[in-house]
């Protein structure tokens, strides 16, 4: 059985928020603001160390925090901004003091936060892997075992003798993340800041996270607004919502439970008040959520009422995505559809492997007169709907501007054939 490496007991971190200054109307009110002002300076030192609970300058970044990692494990964290993720990091990587909670740490911790973390502009880069090495308790052997690997991975060896102060961002990460995963800590802390590298460097990132997770049994804590990074790395992730956690649990449940919160969708119409029209239309996603899953069957349910029979339905669905562009032609229904109950009338449409590109799409909807080719509704922008491709394994990330429709295909060569995963 795995040891905690990581345990934390109701961490709470809260921050004073500055008061704005009263603004005068008159001279009058200003010369009394100015009269009254060092009584009111002497008022805010002395309250300096009252908190209280419903006191508007007090902000709250996290509150009764607690959850264990155990030796091995990748714990994905993610959340909206100002969530509470990258002030936990802080705190778990000793930047700042909590306002109350325990803490255990078993294990030297590397984290890599913000661009530059945890280097000294005016030294080289090799003498920053020296300081840092130092810092986690190495000695220069060990460091010098460890150096060449280290510049090798990061890719910036023509520039290692240079201050880092004379680095771009993206050097910087790079070396920056080659320094915490090479010197053998037992704890890996990374934030956002992967996002600044390249696709190929951060493929890179990932392969290396999950070998020294796997193979060496190093704990990773990894946040990112990447879901298909965090899919990919992490089995285990927590879900922060304004300094608490809403929950901990597998990737693919945190992740959908992430997006269905975050994504404003409204996947049914209701106008049950309609006479001649769409009365209900509803998206079924995979997920039975607002989420649908790339690749898997959608469903659409549409229901009308009208006056009398309704005889030579023709139907249209529209797929358009949050560009404005039309993803694929409109789907007419193509057979003969008469609704005689009393002009009441249901039809369903299934889409069997959809294969609509990651992003957020809207769906319209027409109804006409197929006998008398005449248009009798349509409804803009009906239902919504989103579709993730966490659960897909891509090298490089999947590009949300680069298509609209991603076709299954197959790959030939002489001495090889295979479909497509996706």
């Amino acid at each position: 059985m795995s040891k905690t490496i990581i345990k934390v007991e109701n961490l709470s971190k809260r921050y004073r928020i500055g008061l704005q200054e009263k603004k005068a109307d008159t001279f009058a009110q200003q010369l009394w603001n100015n009269f009254k002002a060092p009584v009111e300076n002497f008022k805010r030192i002395k309250s300096l160390g009252k908190f209280q609970e419903e006191n508007e300058s007090v902000h709250w970044a996290l509150r009764d925090v607690s959850f264990e990692v155990k030796q091995g494990e990748v714990l994905g964290i993610i959340g909206k901004n100002g969530a509470g993720k990258s002030t936990l990091l802080k705190i778990l990587s000793k930047i700042t003091e909590p306002t109350s909670g325990r803490i255990e740490m078993n294990g030297r911790v590397a984290a890599l936060l913000e661009v530059g973390t945890g280097f000294h502009p005016e030294l080289t880069g090799r003498e920053n892997i020296y300081m840092n090495g130092t810092i986690l308790g190495m000695t220069k052997k060990e460091i010098d075992h460890k150096l060449d690997e280290i510049i090798d991975f990061s890719g910036v060896e023509k520039y290692i003798d240079t201050p880092v102060k004379f680095y771009s961002s993206g050097m910087r990460v790079r070396l920056g993340f080659s320094v915490a995963a090479h010197l053998e800590p037992e704890i890996l802390i990374i934030d956002e800041v992967l996002a600044v590298g390249d696709a190929e460097f951060q493929k890179k990132c990932l392969g290396k996270m999950k070998d020294v997770s796997q193979n060496e049994g190093r704990t990773i804590l990894f946040v990112s607004h990447d879901m298909n990074a965090v899919y990919k790395l992490t089995s285990k992730s927590m879900l922060l919502d304004q300094g608490k956690i809403s929950a901990i649990g597998t990737t693919e449940d945190i992740i959908r439970k992430y997006r269905t919160e975050v994504t404003q969708i409204q996947n049914q119409y209701f106008n049950p008040d309609q006479s001649n029209g769409v009365t209900f239309i509803e998206v079924i996603t995979s997920t039975g959520t607002g989420i649908h899953e790339f690749g898997k069957p959608l469903k659409i349910n549409l229901k009308a009422k009208f006056t009398s029979d309704f005889k030579n339905v023709a139907l249209a669905f529209q797929f358009i995505d949050e560009f404005g562009h039309s993803v694929i032609n409109p789907l007419v229904t193509q057979d003969k559809i008469n609704w005689v109950n009393n002009g009441i009338g249901e039809i369903k449409l299934i889409i069997p492997y959809p294969r609509f590109i990651l992003g957020k799409y809207s769906m319209t909807v027409h109804m006409g007169d197929k006998a008398g080719k005449q248009h009798i509704q349509t409804l803009e922008n009906a239902c919504s709907f989103e579709v993730a491709m966490d659960h897909l394994h891509s090298d490089y990330g999947w590009n949300r501007s680069a298509a609209f429709y991603l076709e299954s295909h197959i790959w030939e060569t002489e001495n090889l054939k295979y479909e497509s995963v996706y």
